[in-house]
């Protein structure tokens, strides 16, 4: 009798673990599940200050909302600028330094640039051929010229033309129509693969041809008539708080296009012109705003909006009349600084962080989000610790060049609060120094604006703030040292 019960208790014993074996089995068998690698979505305008938009200026009449919503459900950086130019075309370092990750003074010959000690086959390391080998489906549509022609070529599908008119074939919705045709393919073919669409767009730089709507809207007119100034309208923008009709010394580039031939502008400063041309810029600025709604909403109906990172930026910014100026070859920042957006899976919404982000630390941030190795030729750094809210800044101190024009061109340094500038060009006919606390004066007054508060003014010749003069000049000569600058300043030790 007790023989059977123990018998019986072995069979039970045998029948669960041959159970529990199945079930281990089952389990085993059971088919993991893959996370879904992210799409991107990086949309590049062409010279747009961040001060156009509300959500950077208060004061602006620019209405965006889809920009804004954008803003609104992701992170705004207040610190991201482009860290300048050797040559007159700032777009095209702008370019190089986005799609390849490095800065200004390791990039690649161009345009009369000369540098023997760039990467060989750079081309191979920047964002299409990346996330082509990463398995992604890649696509660009943006302007043609005044970029990266060797990278632009790396994307699978490339459907580039410059459109800066009026109309829906000649303007912005020409771009919009290349990423929703693309996208209509992408579910033809039942493509599985993640995508990376780079989304450019021609406007608003100029000619500043916006669409009839949008220019009465603004209050402009695509004006043509080097005799005559534009007609007023009241729903023209108001004037930039910064304004001038003239800068107070010589930016230092002799004929300079974007200064003296902007059509519509010429060297015009005044209040008419100025305002025309800012309603022109605002009309093919709203119109951007539209055609990113088209292929967000397209996102949204194919499902992939919310797995799809969102960039919104500018190559740089632009003057537009503030501080006398009409081009972006200066280090105010308005032309420095560019706006910087980004939505996408993992990114708290509602989040304003300073950043301290240059355009080179875009592709490592790409490779980062994507989890993919970020390639040895790249020297900006990864913000995706700042987009995750894991810290604020990525540095502590901006350095910025232009030296497109006569050499050694304009400097710039910024470390908390105070900013220096500093030109030295035309063969040293003009070699000017500013220095501005941008907490206390964000507009960069200079004595030229007339203001009666002190700190509202360029601080340069203040002897209440020599030190401080003193301390950003010698940090400016070790950031010139820290990218390999060329140059020196006047009142810099030779190298």
């Amino acid at each position: 009798m007790n023989k059977d019960r123990v018998l019986s208790k072995v069979i039970v014993v045998f029948l669960i673990a041959i159970v529990g074996l199945g079930c281990k089995g089952k389990e085993k068998n059971k088919p993991v599940e893959v996370k879904k690698k992210p799409n991107f979505l990086f949309v590049l305008v062409d010279d747009q200050s961040p001060f156009d938009f509300k959500f950077y200026d208060s004061t602006s009449t620019l209405d965006a909302p889809t920009i804004t919503k954008l803003a609104k459900d992701g992170l705004i950086v207040d610190d991201a600028r482009h860290m300048g130019a050797m040559v007159g075309a700032v777009c095209t370092p702008s370019r190089h330094m986005i799609m390849s990750g490095r800065t200004v003074w390791s990039l690649p010959s161009m345009q009369g640039y000369i540098n023997p000690n760039a990467p060989e086959n750079l081309e191979e390391n920047t964002i299409g051929a990346i996330f082509n080998r990463a398995g992604y489906s890649t696509m660009r549509t943006c302007k043609k010229g005044n970029s990266y022609p060797k990278a632009n070529k790396q994307f699978t599908v490339v459907k580039d033309a410059t459109k800066r008119g009026g109309t829906e074939e000649s303007g912005s919705a020409w771009h919009a129509d290349q990423v929703l045709t693309y996208l209509d393919g992408r579910e033809e073919t039942a493509d599985e693969n993640p995508f990376f669409i780079y989304f450019g767009l021609s406007h608003p730089h100029d000619i500043r041809d916006g669409t009839p709507e949008l220019l009465a809207k603004y209050g402009a007119t695509n004006h043509t008539d080097k005799n005559n100034l534009p007609p007023a309208n009241e729903n023209q923008p108001p004037l930039p708080e910064n304004y001038l009709n003239a800068h107070p010394f010589h930016h230092g580039h002799l004929e300079l296009r974007d200064e003296e031939n902007v059509s519509g502008v010429w060297k015009n400063r005044d209040e008419q012109t100025v305002r025309n041309e800012i309603g022109r810029e605002y009309a093919c600025s709203e119109n951007i705003d539209i055609q990113l709604n088209k292929v967000l909403n397209k996102l949204e109906a194919m499902g992939e909006l919310d797995n799809t990172y969102v960039i919104y930026t500018s190559d740089h910014g632009i003057a537009v009349g503030r501080h006398g100026l009409m081009g972006k070859q200066n280090l105010y920042e308005h032309s420095w600084r560019v706006p910087l957006i980004v939505k996408g899976p993992g990114i708290k919404a509602n989040q304003r962080v300073k950043g301290n982000i240059y355009l080179t630390d875009i592709l490592p941030t790409l490779c980062d989000l994507a989890d993919i190795e970020i390639p040895e030729t790249v020297q900006g750094k990864s913000f995706k610790p700042i987009l995750m809210g894991e810290q604020e800044s990525l540095r502590d101190v901006m350095y910025g060049v232009y030296a497109g024009g006569s050499k050694p061109g304009m400097r710039t340094v910024k470390k908390g609060d105070w900013k220096l500038i500093k030109y030295d060009v035309l063969d040293g006919k003009v070699r000017e120094t500013q220095l501005f606390n941008l907490a206390e004066n964000p507009n960069e007054y200079i004595a030229e604006h007339s203001t009666s508060i002190e700190m509202h003014n360029d601080l340069a010749e203040n002897p209440k703030y020599a030190t401080k003069l003193a301390e950003m000049e010698k940090l400016l000569l070790k950031e010139m040292e820290n990218y390999g600058d060329p140059f020196r300043l006047w009142d810099q030790e030779t190298k």
